[in-house]
């Protein structure tokens, strides 16, 4: 799925667990291919949803309004949200909106997978 600089790909690593692989820009423009890949995501029954930012170029406010917006969607279907493959810039922008509190960070899918028991 890609719209403008986003694009976005849902990949399932075991039964409890899938990731969206981002990859461009993620702004405010964004919320029609985010909300869709976490749809996917979900279809497939999984307890645990992996943010892969490994392609991401550029986040404004808008996209992390939307990591907001997608926590609280995570959060009310009982699943565990979790990114992996953060730059330093973007590990210190969660740190500083205490969103890292709310969804754990790994180094890479294998560690949240392993973190996460799935």
């Amino acid at each position: 799925m890609t719209t403008g600089t986003t694009t976005v790909e849902v990949r399932q690593l075991s039964p409890g667990a899938s990731a969206i692989e981002i990859s461009g820009d993620v702004t405010a423009a964004s919320e029609g291919p985010l909300m869709d890949a976490y749809a996917s995501a979900s279809g497939t029954g999984a307890k645990v949803i992996i943010l892969d930012f490994g392609g991401l170029d550029y986040m404004n406010s808008g996209g992390i309004g939307l990591l907001v917006t997608l926590l609280v969607r995570v959060q009310r279907q009982g699943q565990r949200l979790m990114a992996v493959a953060l730059s330093e810039h973007y590990r210190q922008i969660l740190a500083l909106t205490r969103l890292d509190e709310a969804i754990a960070i790994h180094a890479t899918a294998a560690d949240a997978l392993a973190a996460a028991g799935v």
